[in-house]
């Protein structure tokens, strides 16, 4: 009777520790999903845009052309072919289109004036910092000098940290940039 009574409290401490382990399930991740976004995080700023600065009177224009589509300004682009027209005239006038990801956000003329109308930068920070008026105490080097043991002649090929390596990781650095691998003793 009492290895009975052990047996079935045994049992409910089993129960209870499997539920007290239960792990809560999160929903799937699809693994292109998820590599897409990785790599969009990865590019940031550096996007294959090409800049752009609106005219004085990119409004005027992009009024001449909607009317000349029968378009008011406060009209919505309705029909496909409506807005392909629109769209490829403002192209042609203009010489700036709207990229594939953002099409689906303009859908007034309003819309597609504030497009327009919105200047693109494509510098890096990097650049952008170069030309801005910085304090005395504060310097940006352009044109810095990478160690590389075989072409320095101010200490003759003697590295300050001889067992570590230069590994140029970026593509656009490998062109300016050469790397090398250090000779290790050991290991």
């Amino acid at each position: 009777m009492f290895r009975n009574l052990l047996r079935n409290s045994t049992c409910i401490n089993f129960q209870i520790t499997t539920v007290r382990n239960k792990q809560a399930k999160f929903p799937k991740i699809d693994k292109k999903l998820q590599a897409s976004a990785e790599s969009l995080a990865a590019r940031g700023f550096l996007r294959p845009n090409k800049p752009w600065d609106p005219p004085a009177d990119i409004d005027e224009t992009i009024v001449k052309i909607c009317s000349d589509n029968g378009l008011k300004t406060d009209s919505e682009l309705d029909s496909l072919e409506l807005k392909y027209t629109v769209l490829k005239a403002c192209f042609d006038e203009t010489g700036h289109s709207v990229p594939n990801s953002l099409l689906h956000t303009i859908e007034t003329v309003d819309d597609l004036r504030q497009f327009y109308e919105t200047p693109i930068d494509t510098k890096t920070p990097f650049d952008s910092l170069k030309k801005m008026d910085l304090p005395k105490n504060l310097h940006i080097q352009e044109d810095y000098v990478r160690f590389h043991p075989d072409k320095d002649t101010l200490f003759n090929g003697k590295s300050v940290f001889p067992k570590s390596s230069t590994i140029v990781s970026g593509l656009k650095t490998r062109k300016k940039h050469e790397g090398f691998t250090a000779k290790r003793s050991w290991p």
